[in-house]
């Protein structure tokens, strides 16, 4: 619940403003049916296939390991919030190798930075992500799953604004604040620059991108964002891989 007020939130402060209001009005129909499928899939079919079909999978696998993690509720949020956050670093930078770079490129065709853009991807990409498989192994293992799944929520709203335009301006209080820590909307737009995206792969927390030398940070916005491609809409979401 608290991811959907996230994502009603942002985007009625994308349309509050004229400039970002007049690029979502421009949005071609292809980009609407890929992103608008792509949240649909994101936000409604894997958390489904989590709390059933993966969840079902590890109590198979796992019969007797079901609710053996009894930790403390900062410990749970330490788990999904930070842990998982350097996984997934790892994870995003395996997608941008040659191997999986050719999946993972839809997502970066977006040519803006919009919230609706977040969950762009081939449908089967979710599977290639960490995020499947060890929020519902966590989910089967802890003993009171409650608080992990705030952290993992909170994640799930910093990716919907991460993706936005909705960024706080450089030198106030607030990007200060922010800045510190975590990944600013400025910082994952160089993500998606056209002119390098090997730089700033972490989803919550900058440290691991400066931890291994992949961080670039710059209060300007890049000249262009997104990559070309001459795929159809069918391949984007279904087959990218070109043969």
């Amino acid at each position: 619940m608290g991811v959907f007020a996230a994502f009603v939130v942002l985007m009625a402060l994308t349309a509050s403003n004229e400039r970002r209001l007049s690029a979502l009005r421009g949005r071609s129909y292809e980009d609407w049916v890929l992103d608008c499928i792509g949240l649909f899939f994101q936000g409604i079919v894997i958390p489904i296939l989590q709390i059933t079909a993966v969840y079902q999978l590890y109590r198979y696998l796992l019969p007797s390991f079901s609710g053996c993690l009894s930790v403390h509720p900062i410990a749970a949020v330490f788990l999904s919030f930070v842990f998982v956050d350097y996984v997934y670093y790892w994870n995003h930078r395996l997608l941008h190798s040659r191997w999986f770079w050719p999946v993972h490129m839809v997502h970066h065709t977006s040519t803006e930075m919009n919230v609706l853009s977040t969950s762009r991807n081939t449908l089967w990409t979710s599977f290639l992500i960490v995020y499947l498989w060890v929020h519902a192994l966590f989910i089967y293992l802890l003993q009171e799953p409650t608080w992990y799944i705030a952290g993992v929520s909170l994640t799930c709203a910093l990716d919907l604004w991460r993706h936005s335009a909705i960024a706080p301006k450089p030198k106030s209080l607030l990007y200060r604040l922010l800045s510190v820590l975590l990944i600013l909307p400025q910082d994952h737009a160089w993500h998606h620059a056209t002119a390098s995206d090997r730089a700033n792969y972490g989803a919550n927390f900058k440290f691991w991108d400066k931890l291994h030398g992949t961080y670039y940070h710059c209060e300007n916005p890049p000249d262009s964002l997104g990559v070309k491609t001459d795929l159809t809409l069918i391949e984007k979401l279904v087959w990218p891989l070109g043969f």
